[in-house]
């Protein structure tokens, strides 16, 4: 689920001159969204998906028609306001320019719950991910954890990371600054224990190209790849929330999960656009990925 879906951009150049013009090399456009690009990660492993949120306007119909072409199912709640567009410009590193999205109305958000509870109960594992368009309740992401009745894996930011908590969700994945916005604390460990102590199953604090670090009531592990990858790393985090789904669903033991979740995310840095990843980069990662843990007793 994306409430807050976008028409990805991606301007690609080698080297970008602020307040001076620049000549592109290459432009990709596509539908976005943290929870779009799991799926569409999450699809090209063979899983089958299904994409909902909101879309609305020329923007939410070429959404839609993206979706439609990438063979990716889904169903959105159509709303009055214009879907949001993202900019990236990826010159060596990645600048990412978010619009708010549109406003959604009363009615609007009570047909998308009725519409949500729905598709829930056809599924395995549910994805909550991404912000939260304008006129949506602050605390959205805990009502819909908690009407899924299915694992939940969370990816948030803010105050929709903290008070989405309160859901209960079976995993939440923040980046370190996510984690430090949502609960005050520096270091990523004291973070992760105070979401867990908040009511999450377990905490996956993405840790760039170091890895993850994971805090779960059956241990702590740290998980990192053998160098770091090169490339965008803006759909990174969301490969490896697509890759926790699918752990989730096979009832992967932490270590495995975790090994999948990295070698994943890494392999999409490689790829250029936010939802691909090199397929063949992640199958010869996988069995490199060193995991180091700290196994709570039996």
């Amino acid at each position: 689920m994306t409430l807050n879906a976008a028409l990805d951009v991606t301007y690609t150049l080698p080297r970008v001159a602020w307040g001076e013009v620049n000549r592109v090399a290459s432009v990709a456009e596509r539908a976005g969204g943290k929870g779009v690009n799991a799926a569409r990660v999450a699809a090209s492993l063979g899983s089958a998906v299904l994409v909902t949120g909101f879309a609305g306007g020329a923007t939410g119909g070429r959404i839609r028609a993206d979706l439609d072409a990438a063979g990716l199912p889904h169903d959105f709640v159509p709303v009055r306001g214009e879907s949001r567009r993202t900019m990236t410009v990826v010159d060596g590193t990645a600048t990412v320019f978010n619009e708010p999205g549109p406003v959604v109305t009363g009615a609007e958000w009570s047909a998308f719950t009725g519409r949500f509870a729905r598709l829930a109960a056809d599924a395995e594992i549910v994805v909550l991910a991404g912000s939260l368009p304008p006129g949506v309740p602050p605390d959205a992401l805990a009502l819909l954890t908690r009407a899924t009745g299915r694992p939940v894996v969370l990816d948030a930011d803010g105050d929709a990371l903290r008070r989405g908590v309160g859901g209960r969700p079976a995993v939440v994945k923040p980046n370190a600054e996510e984690l430090r916005r949502a609960t005050g604390e520096a270091a990523p460990l004291d973070g992760a224990r105070r979401l867990l102590d908040a009511g999450c199953g377990a905490v996956v604090v993405s840790l760039g190209a170091d890895g993850v670090l994971a805090v779960t009531p059956e241990g702590t592990w740290r998980a990192a790849p053998p160098a770091p990858v090169p490339g965008n790393p803006t759909g990174a985090g969301d490969a490896a929330v697509a890759a926790m789904a699918r752990s989730l669903a096979r009832g992967d033991a932490w270590p495995e999960l975790l090994r999948h979740a990295v070698a994943l995310s890494a392999a999409a840095v490689a790829s250029p656009v936010a939802g691909d990843a090199d397929l063949d980069l992640y199958a010869r990662l996988l069995p490199q990925i060193r995991v180091q843990g700290d196994p709570c007793p039996s």
